[in-house]
């Protein structure tokens, strides 16, 4: 009998998979007192147990995938070459780069056991995840391991990658959106028939003697509401489940908290007290909650650098038409296009070289410069940038939005105080819905202890303290109104890296101005030559050199010279902040500064014009003179900036302009000249230093390292191909003009925002003081609530737009 009874409660015990968590349906397969649903999921654990990894199971609860339906597949097609060539990202012969779609990742277990493959296979020099897309970034080496070794990998682990060489961007775009599209859908159709439905209730229609209708159409709202608190609003609650587990109480808290409130109060209310709850109420809160979330999700999608190439390449490549030269936009860059690219400019897709002597820099990809050689037929991949004479070369590949993005976000050009610094904004809302949680379900306790002699008062005022405690509007106003500015700067051709930057862009109290390309036109500039005339056939050699640079005062040259001739570069070096140095046909080709050119003679020794020296062959020509013309609107810019910022102009020329310069700058602001990359960084470090926050605006050229330096880095864009990638927005340079504009702006979005988390706050005091004192009914607090919500919206978004208009952003 008591065998009978082991055997029994043995039948009973419930098994579940250490890997996975799946239930099993005995202990036979197993490990010690590890128990697994099946050999799949007991091989991931000895591999992982053999490399030393099982932290991974320490950091969520069964965080594995089940294996019970694994087939092993066979990935001996990833040993051919060109499919291999489709597949990867970049690869010099030795290393190589290749991003996986990884669907399967759900977790920070996942991010974790991702982050570590170096551990399971000694050739992955790398992995880099970004859980919102579920991509990983692998970068490996080829005479250690493979493309093959490395998917087998994966799948090994329970992480098989989509290999798909067809990426529609617009249909891929779309299926992330679907699922959400899905619960708005839901969520509005629901709270239309649930309003419906209430008609009664909201005109205090006498209902007598149809108590059997006014039960139908009650449980009718029950049953709408079920896929709205069930699938629409599932998100709030694992969010919160997560965050939960994790020991952190982060602001979907109290939104799961009062959605639940609000389902189950309303439920009660129906079925045991007879009344009609506030389902209205629980599906328009999630209605307007989802709205807000895909306001912000296509927001970033349009503005956002890291969702759009657009965004940090508003820029024009110069495309080879025949015989001319002309530019167009690099989203219209197609598949076949010839392209001309210069001294430093970036290659924007995957391409062939066909003529030029190439040295590519690929610091961009892979976060180390380290110049390689390429020969006519060979790649070039996207992202590389040239060194040296211009190269022509003919695209094979779209532009790819996602890897610009990996690129542009590599650690590598991430500012080090971004490291320190937290969002002003996310660390406030935390902060508020950490402790703002706990009051409330304290007070709520309270509440209803208060009127506990009285049960039905108790739960009504215990569930009004949570539901008007909802920080729905605290949720709402800040994608809004940060969304809505982020679209006003894009649509006036500004556009910002991320969110952060406009709160860094208000904090700035001291601005520091480039010259030349910066607050300089590239294509208006009086050119003049004084020195020996210059026959045809110098004039093609000093033409056929400045051709190779994207330097604003090479630009002037070459189109002040009206030879149409350009000959190919035997040699090129352009030197930063000094000069050009070819050799075109066995004759050297000097034009830079005077020292660089080092023997142009006294009677060319002006130290008050902007001036390109010129020597061929050794031999001292004479030199540019160029007269630049400013933007247009600079000085109004200036003398409204001067009167809020401390103001500051580095220039790498002379002081030629220094007298023009005075007039817009003013007599108290600082003018330094003849400043290499180098003194521009020291001059940002000792500014902040002495506690300046600094907005740095140049054009990427020779102040790279004071942009990345700064606290905020702007780049003008002039039709250029030179991006800085240590830069947090670009300018186009049509919009030099609302610069001021657009930094009063930012100061004024962060004031609505935090306007609008008192307004909230206040809003969810007075409630509670009402709620907890007995005299706010559930139903108030349920109608108030998504009120608040719609109340938080039309205040950010109006108030923007307003403000916005006034400043003549719209």
């Amino acid at each position: 009998m008591e065998q009978l009874e082991i055997i029994e409660r043995k039948t009973d015990t419930k098994f579940y998979c250490f890997h996975c968590g799946d239930e099993c349906p005995d202990d036979i397969i197993h490990i010690d007192e590890k128990i697994f649903c099946c050999n799949g999921c007991k091989t991931v654990y000895e591999i992982l147990n053999g490399s030393n990894l099982c932290n991974y199971y320490s950091i969520d609860q069964n965080p594995g995938i089940t294996r019970k339906h694994h087939i092993k597949r066979n990935y001996d097609f990833l040993n051919d070459a060109d499919l291999k060539l489709k597949l990867i990202d970049y690869t010099d012969g030795k290393r190589t780069q290749i991003t996986f779609d990884i669907p399967q990742m759900h977790c920070s277990s996942c991010i974790w056991i991702l982050e570590n493959l170096y551990k399971l296979n000694a050739g992955i020099i790398s992995s880099k995840v970004n859980f919102l897309q579920k991509k990983i970034f692998i970068s490996y080496s080829e005479e250690t391991t493979s493309l093959k070794k490395i998917v087998e990998l994966l799948d090994s682990i329970g992480y098989e990658p989509q290999l798909n060489l067809d990426n529609h961007k617009e249909e891929n775009i779309k299926s992330l959106y679907k699922n959400l599209y899905y619960k708005i859908g839901i969520a509005g159709f629901c709270f239309g028939n649930i309003m419906l439905l209430s008609f009664p209730e909201y005109l205090s229609i006498d209902v007598t003697g149809h108590d059997e209708l006014k039960k139908i159409f009650a449980y009718l709202n029950i049953i709408l509401a079920l896929p709205v608190f069930f699938y629409s609003a599932s998100g709030y609650f694992i969010s919160a489940w997560k965050g939960l587990k994790k020991k952190f109480v982060n602001i979907d808290v109290p939104l799961a908290l009062g959605i639940a409130v609000l389902f189950f109060r309303s439920i009660i209310d129906i079925v045991f007290m007879h009344g009609a709850g506030y389902l209205d109420s629980l599906a328009g809160l999630v209605f307007f909650l989802l709205t807000g979330k895909l306001f912000q999700n296509k927001t970033y999608e349009t503005l956002n650098f890291e969702r759009n190439y657009k965004s940090y390449f508003p820029i024009a490549v110069t495309i080879q038409n025949g015989k001319n030269e002309t530019t167009i936009p690099v989203e219209k860059l197609k598949i076949g296009d010839r392209l001309i690219i210069r001294n430093n400019e970036l290659v924007p897709a995957d391409s062939i070289l066909i003529k030029g002597n190439a040295h590519i820099d690929y610091g961009f990809v892979t976060g180390e410069s380290m110049p390689i050689n390429r020969v006519n037929g060979e790649m070039i991949y996207a992202g590389g940038k040239q060194i040296g004479s211009a190269i022509e070369v003919e695209t094979i590949k779209e532009v790819s939005q996602s890897y610009l993005t990996q690129l542009w976000n590599n650690k590598a050009f991430r500012k080090e105080q971004e490291h320190e610094q937290e969002s002003r904004i996310t660390s406030f809302a935390n902060t508020v819905s950490k402790y703002f949680t706990a009051i409330v379900l304290l007070l709520a306790v309270i509440a209803a202890l208060i009127w506990y002699n009285n049960m039905t008062l108790a739960f009504n005022a215990f569930t009004a303290v949570l539901i008007v405690a909802c920080p729905c509007a605290l949720a709402l106003s800040t994608p809004f109104a940060l969304g809505n500015t982020l679209r006003i700067f894009g649509r006036n051709k500004f556009y910002l890296k991320n969110t952060f930057i406009i709160e860094k862009l208000a904090a700035i109290n001291s601005i520091v101005f480039d010259k030349t390309g910066t607050i300089t036109e590239n294509n208006s500039s009086s050119v003049v030559f004084t020195g020996d005339e210059l026959n045809e056939s110098e004039k093609v050699l000093v033409k056929s050199a400045v051709r190779n640079s994207t330097h604003p005062l090479s630009k002037a040259v070459f189109n002040f010279i009206n030879s149409k001739i350009t000959k190919n570069i035997d040699l090129y070096d352009e030197q930063t902040g000094k000069g050009i140095y070819a050799v075109i046909d066995g004759n050297e080709i000097k034009l830079g500064s005077k020292i660089f050119v080092n023997r142009a003679p006294k009677q060319f020794d002006d130290e008050y014009s902007t001036k390109v020296f010129l020597s061929i062959n050794g031999a001292a020509k004479g030199y540019f003179n160029i007269t630049n013309k400013y933007r247009n609107g600079l000085s109004e810019t200036i003398s409204e900036l001067e009167h809020n910022y401390e103001l500051a102009l580095l220039s790498g020329d002379n002081e030629g302009e220094k007298e023009k310069l005075r007039n817009f700058f003013g007599a108290d602001n600082e003018l330094h000249f003849r400043q290499s990359p180098h003194n521009k960084l020291d001059f940002i470090l000792q500014l902040q230093k002495n506690g300046k926050k600094v907005l740095m605006i140049g054009d990427g050229l020779n102040d790279a390292g004071a942009l990345k330096q700064s606290d905020v880095g702007i780049s003008i864009s002039d039709n250029t191909n030179n991006f800085s990638p240590a830069c947090d927005g670009i300018l186009d340079s049509q919009s030099f003009s609302l610069l001021k504009d657009f930094i009063k702006f930012s100061t004024l979005s962060m004031r609505i925002i935090f306007s609008s988390f008192i307004l909230s706050l206040v809003y969810n005091l007075i409630g509670l003081g009402f709620a907890f004192q007995g005299t706010l009914s559930p139903l108030i607090a349920a109608i108030l609530m998504p009120l608040s919500s719609i109340s938080a919206v039309v205040f950010t978004t109006v108030l923007t737009n307003v403000l916005a208009k006034r400043q003549g952003l719209i």
